[in-house]
């Protein structure tokens, strides 16, 4: 489970990400396939997808080949808990896209898995803002977006199969999500993106980093591609502003009214002075002692309120966090499951035995446990218990632990 910064940018430091790439520059890590394998997998998302009532046809996107499919197009007329009228999304309708190359976008996602919120504390406690966080389901050969920037930093974790991601020259200055900079048409970004930088492969495992503003755009490499683009919007010198705004009531020149204006030059001086005056007291306001404690205080808490919650903490009966009074036992479509590390490997005959190669070595199984290896390599991921249902006759945990050892397999969420 990623817990800090540290090990989110590993084997690179903190230190040296923010000396060389924080608001400068991107930032390409490479890592293995067990490093996120606990943030997402395909069973989660199908698992997520399936709680039906929270998605709508705001949280649950598609695109093909860059054009957004409307809504009424994958979503059918449903009545929402509370007895709303609601688009909410078809499984039929939205599978029937994704046949046809569709990529699904997730939205909102940053705290509905102990994996995914596990990257947005992370990124939050390490005082870079609130790291927002959509999925991006993607299939070889269709693009989902044209060449664009994004108006917050960008963490993209790559959780399953490979993207290649085309960085550009070109930077916007510091744009917001405001019409100004989200009306600019296409044509200006083809244009203003510049020269190729050049193109990130992006296995399961790696992490890309990109500043607000960078332009860029990717495409599916493998079958299919999962990544994690989590959006970490940092505190901005409009929110001094907004802060201003409010402390501008108590003064009562800010609450005087501005000098009528009639074309002659005496009511344009006065004006003038006048505007003078405003923004020298705001100058001073910015230098008070109190202004800056809360704007300190601002952009230290400057991040999402999510988590918390021990409910039979709070009424003096244990803690449910620590598996005390009330705990129950994870069935199986919510028990963690193994993500395949080897797709597609297996076990050679040496002997009365059967090796599957590592890098390191072997793994020595028994012919039962061979004949489960060939099912388990040829899935994406697996739980305990179907391999129990699969192969009774063998000791099923010990032999995931072996595997796991050898770094056959991994723990996925």
């Amino acid at each position: 489970m990623i817990e800090d910064l540290a090990a989110l940018l590993a084997p690179v430091t903190p230190a040296t990400f923010f000396a060389e790439h924080y608001d400068k520059a991107p930032l390409h890590v490479r890592g293995d396939a067990a490093k996120f394998a606990q943030v997402l997998s395909w069973r989660q998302i199908n698992r997520l997808l399936d709680m039906s009532h929270i998605w709508t046809s705001t949280s649950l996107k598609l695109v093909l080949d860059s054009q957004a499919i409307p809504a009424e197009q994958f979503c059918t007329r449903a009545t929402s808990r509370d007895n709303a009228a609601v688009l909410q999304p078809d499984a039929k309708l939205v599978q029937a896209w994704i046949a046809k190359g569709a990529s699904a976008v997730m939205n909102d996602v940053d705290s509905l898995t102990p994996g995914l919120a596990g990257i947005s504390a992370a990124l939050e406690g390490a005082g870079l803002g609130k790291a927002q966080a959509n999925v991006y389901i993607s299939w070889q050969s269709h693009k989902a977006f044209h060449t664009h920037y994004d108006t917050h930093d960008v963490w993209a974790v790559q959780v399953e199969g490979e993207k290649s991601w085309n960085i550009w020259e070109g930077r916007a200055e510091y744009p917001i999500p405001h019409p100004v900079f989200r009306g600019q048409p296409q044509s200006h970004h083809d244009q203003a993106r510049g020269r190729l930088r050049g193109v990130v492969h992006m296995k399961a495992g790696d992490l890309l980093y990109l500043p607000r503003g960078w332009y860029h755009d990717a495409l599916a490499e493998a079958p299919s591609s999962v990544h994690v683009a989590y959006g970490v919007h940092a505190p901005l010198g409009m929110d001094l502003m907004n802060m201003l705004a409010e402390r501008v009531l108590y003064d009562a020149e800010f609450r005087k009214p501005l000098p009528r204006q009639d074309g002659t030059a005496s009511a344009t001086f006065a004006l003038t002075q006048r505007a003078g005056l405003l923004g020298q007291r705001l100058q001073e306001l910015c230098r008070d002692p109190k202004v800056l404690q809360v704007l300190a205080q601002f952009v230290a808490n400057y991040r999402f309120s999510r988590g918390g919650y021990d409910i039979l903490a709070a009424r003096g009966l244990g803690s449910s966090a620590a598996g005390g009074l009330g705990s129950t036992t994870a069935t199986d479509g919510d028990a963690p499951g193994w993500r395949i590390l080897a797709p597609g490997a297996k076990p050679v005959r040496r002997g009365a035995d059967w090796v599957m190669k590592t890098a390191q070595g072997g793994v020595t199984v028994s012919p039962l446990e061979a004949e489960a290896t060939i099912w388990l390599f040829g899935k994406p991921e697996v739980t305990e218990a179907e391999l129990i249902a699969r192969a009774p006759g063998i000791d099923a945990p010990a032999l995931l632990a072996r595997l796991e050892a050898a770094g056959l397999l991994a723990r996925a969420a």
